[in-house]
């Protein structure tokens, strides 16, 4: 029986009519990218990454992150190995050294003798410096002689070397002499010479390859056999993968020597034989072991037939899929299959070991928040691996049977890098990690002509390369799309406004993409996890922290698509819309115990050139989404209808039309003489009291009616409003911690709120000590600049606000007392006026709270003033 194996990347393979969808999309991509190589445009390059960067506000990852980069720059020297050097400044004297480290040409050595002795190390240029292979001094009739600062340390220094330099490495002679001398590990593979590729589909198959191109060591290889006119089968792979291997492995490794299924039908067979046969006949010059000792190890494995388990897909990897074990060849490889329930079915076999980062355990995308994509031919969309192993009557493999060891990588989601696309090998585009989980990788391939779906690379990935590689080993780059790079300011998630839904097909742009880690070509996107569209309701009341203006100025929905991803990009955009983005991300951060059993995510944000970052939770479900969008509202003090699944057209639900919101800031530093307006229906006389006071105003009150027969019909808070309170954000350095005011009054039908009087706390009996009356000034006096800075930080608590008649009321009555003192006659002083009264008080004022205060004050000659000063505590 011969299994239908598709290649990566063949053109040929891809179009056979089965799953249509996803190959009209390969050949659409493929073709596009092969025109696209043919001449590289101006634009290509000239695209320069620190400029993208900029434009784009990303990070670049690590270069030390991609450790195979770094592997393949080194010299092949390994710490340990033994070689001769000039001893000390003797001419014509030599002593034997050891490699402690290496880095790139570089060499840190350390003489014999020295022990752990780290003080006389020293570095070495490969090139320029006298290195030889052990025993070549002995060859040439040379001194062998430690240096002087050594020589007093040991007495039989033949000895000394015997037991030194038994067991131990020595350097390889083509590493000191000869064209490798100094040359990169990844720089030994030349074009023209032979290694052998091992099948990736079918079994252990193996067959000679020949190296074409090698481009920072990422080799184009052509299978023996083909020709020029066959090179759209040549495979793109990094020269440390470990599928490839120094020719004659596969007869060690008992591996048949077959020419792979996808380039088998294009020769007769007796035409590979006759190919075959002259490789070895040539007798070809053998890579250095060195070139392979990077490679990572097999490890023995467990698996056995028949076990289930989750794996990305082999050819197509933007999903995550039940697959089977089919066959185990040794304690090393063994051969899985991707599940497909259909009649007619197409086999998608790859060859794994234990390590292979392809392969994951049952319930691993359960446990990491990424959904299954069921099988094709599955029946239900919702895929349940209880259900489905009774089904097949299988198990599940252990989780013992896969790598435990956890890989640290230094990524971070946003970070851009270079990356192949897997529809095309031979491209690699500009890519953004979107979405990391584990040891799993989703990057977004910016550079592609034809958008698609985020792809899976392990971090530990050979096809996945620093910023700038292409660049410094002259590589065509796919430079991001212009539509890309004007839509990387605004938000790419969003719908436009007649369209509601999200196209799932593979070959669909990557605005609705992106609100999915995987299509639903691809089996993703299960009811149940499905967020619905996301609507943003700028007319509703937009509470204290959200900018109005700015709201208005949002997309007019989000979705639908995965919960996760709609609704952190939902929160994304309500935080840039904040006047102070910070501070939202403060109320929206988790706190104490998750809530939802959802999942928790890191949400960023910046505001005055400072990065912030929180952890929220994040509903999963989307019975979840209509509850946690109301939620989300209450905590921040706006309309419970702001955003959310429904769509207010005209009016509100919850009336919220009638509220309105003043905003006041302060500007620590020079003054302004900037005034923000008033709420409708205020007076200039009480405007000039509130003034004199610097007393702040309610956040919130209801519309008044103005007295002169018009009514205040339109919002203080209007987009046009808004505007001024976007450029009072700049100006002003901090702003007003804004809540609430609650309670009202009878008379807020008129429009007039009304504010809670603070309970009078009980005053023991005892007698009441007359304190002198205060003389009144103008203004309270201004905050200490360390009290007015640390008050940001302070807790915010809810507090009640007097309405504007009662201040204008009190203003009145401190007046008329003060006039009233300025008509009594004054009287000559007595000696009992002259001596003061002594306060006395029956607990330290220290301790005090601001009720206690309020209460002495109450108890004073200002009791009037026992309001206004609960306020300006509260605000403190």
């Amino acid at each position: 029986m011969v299994e239908s194996v598709v290649e990566p990347g063949c053109v040929e393979c891809a179009s056979r009519p089965k799953f249509a969808g996803i190959y009209s999309t390969v050949d659409g991509m493929k073709l596009e990218s092969m025109e696209s190589d043919g001449s590289c445009s101006m634009e290509e390059m000239e695209f320069n990454w620190e400029e993208y960067l900029d434009e784009t506000g990303a990070i670049a990852a690590p270069p030390t992150a991609f450790e195979h980069v770094e592997n393949g720059l080194q010299s092949g020297f390994t710490p340990g190995m033994a070689l001769e050097v000039l001893s000390g400044h003797e001419p014509g004297v030599y002593w034997v050294a050891t490699v402690v480290t290496t880095c790139g040409e570089l060499l840190l050595l350390r003489y014999a003798g020295y022990g752990q002795d780290r003080h006389a190390d020293f570095w070495c240029h490969v090139l320029t410096s006298e290195l030889h292979p052990v025993g070549w001094s002995a060859q040439h009739g040379l001194p062998l002689r430690p240096p002087r600062a050594l020589q007093e340390r040991h007495g039989d220094w033949g000895n000394f070397l015997v037991q030194t330099l038994t067991g131990a490495r020595a350097a390889p002679a083509r590493l000191l002499e000869g064209p490798q001398r100094g040359k990169e590990l990844m720089h030994w593979v030349v074009p023209g010479c032979w290694l052998e590729l091992q099948d990736a589909h079918v079994g252990l198959h193996a067959w000679p390859v020949r190296v074409e191109e090698n481009i920072g060591g990422r080799l184009r290889l052509r299978y023996c056999g083909l020709g020029p006119a066959e090179a759209r089968h040549d495979q793109w792979l990094f020269f440390l993968m470990p599928r490839i291997r120094p020719l004659g492995w596969g007869c060690v490794a008992r591996c048949s020597l077959e020419p792979p299924s996808s380039v088998r039908s294009l020769k007769l067979e007796q035409h590979w034989r006759q190919a075959l046969g002259q490789v070895y006949e040539d007798q070809p010059s053998l890579l250095p072991s060195e070139v392979f000792k990077d490679q990572p190890e097999i490890r023995s494995n467990s698996f056995g037939v028949g076990m289930k388990l989750e794996a990305v897909h082999p050819a197509f990897p933007f999903g995550i899929s039940p697959a089977t074990v089919t066959k185990v060849f040794n304690d090393k490889f063994f051969l899985v299959e991707m599940d497909d329930l259909r009649q007619e079915k197409t086999s998608w076999n790859f060859v794994c070991h234990v390590d292979s980062p392809g392969i994951l355990p049952v319930h691993w995308c359960l446990h990491n928040g990424v959904h299954v994509s069921p099988p094709q031919g599955y029946s239900s969309h919702d895929f349940d691996w209880a259900e489905y192993l009774k089904n097949c009557g299988t198990e599940a493999a252990a989780d013992y049977c896969f790598r435990q060891t956890p890989v640290n990588h230094d990524f971070q989601e946003g970070m851009k890098l270079e990356a192949v696309n897997p529809l095309s090998p031979s491209d690699i585009c500009v890519a953004t990690i979107t979405h990391i989980r584990k040891q799993l990788l989703w990057l977004h391939l910016e550079g592609a002509k034809s958008p698609g779906p985020d792809c899976i690379v392990p971090v530990d990935s050979m096809d996945i390369f620093p910023v700038g590689w292409c660049d410094s080993n002259g590589f065509p780059l796919k430079k991001p799309q212009k539509s890309i790079l004007t839509s990387q300011k605004k938000i790419a998630v969003v719908q436009p406004e007649k369209q509601l839904s999200v196209p799932l097909s593979a070959h669909d742009g990557s605005k609705s993409m992106d609100l999915t880690l995987l299509s639903s070509e691809t089996g993703l996107g299960a009811a149940r996890y499905t967020c619905p569209t996301i609507y943003f309701n700028h007319r509703c009341f937009s509470g204290p922290y959200l900018n109005k203006g700015r709201i208005a100025e949002l997309p007019q929905s989000v979705g639908p698509g995965n919960c996760l991803l709609v609704l952190h990009e939902v929160l994304s955009l309500l935080i840039n819309a904040a006047y102070k983005p910070s501070r939202v991300l403060r109320e929206l951060q988790l706190k104490g115990q998750p809530q939802w059993g959802g999942r928790e995510e890191t949400i960023k944000a910046k505001y005055q050139g400072k990065s912030y970052r929180a952890t929220v939770e994040l509903v999963r479900n989307a019975e979840q989404v209509t509850e946690f969008c109301r939620r989300t509202c209450e905590r921040l003090e706006c309309c419970p209808n702001l955003f959310g699944p429904a769509m207010v057209t005209t009016e509100c639900p919850e009336n919220c039309s009638i509220l309105t919101k003043t905003k006041y800031t302060h500007y620590y530093g020079k003054k302004r003489n900037r005034r923000v307006g008033r709420p409708p229906g205020s007076s200039s006389s009480s405007r000039d009291a509130a003034r004199k006071r610097k007393k702040r105003r309610s956040c919130f009150v209801q519309k008044k009616k103005r007295v002169g027969g018009t009514t205040a019909d339109t919002p203080s808070e209007s987009p046009q409003n808004s505007v001024a309170g976007d450029d009072e954000d700049e100006d002003y350095d901090d702003e007003e911690e804004e809540s609430i005011s609650e309670g009202y009054s009878p008379s807020s039908a008129d429009g007039c709120p009304s504010t809670p009087e603070v309970p009078t706390p009980p005053i023991p009996d005892k007698k009441r000590l007359r304190v002198p009356p205060l003389r009144l000034r103008a203004s309270p006096p201004a905050l200490p600049r360390p009290l007015a800075l640390n008050r940001a930080k302070r807790k915010r608590k809810v507090r009640a606000f007097s309405s504007d008649e009662e201040e204008q009321e009190v203003q009145k009555q401190m007046e008329h007392k003060v006039e009233e003192k300025a008509l009594v006659p004054k009287e000559a002083p007595t000696k009992k006026a002259e001596k003061a009264d002594t306060l006395k008080l029956d607990s330290d004022p220290l301790q005090w709270s601001v009720a206690d205060v309020v209460r002495f004050i109450r108890s004073t000659d200002c009791a009037p003033l026992s309001n206004i000063f609960h306020e300006q505590a509260c605000l403190l």
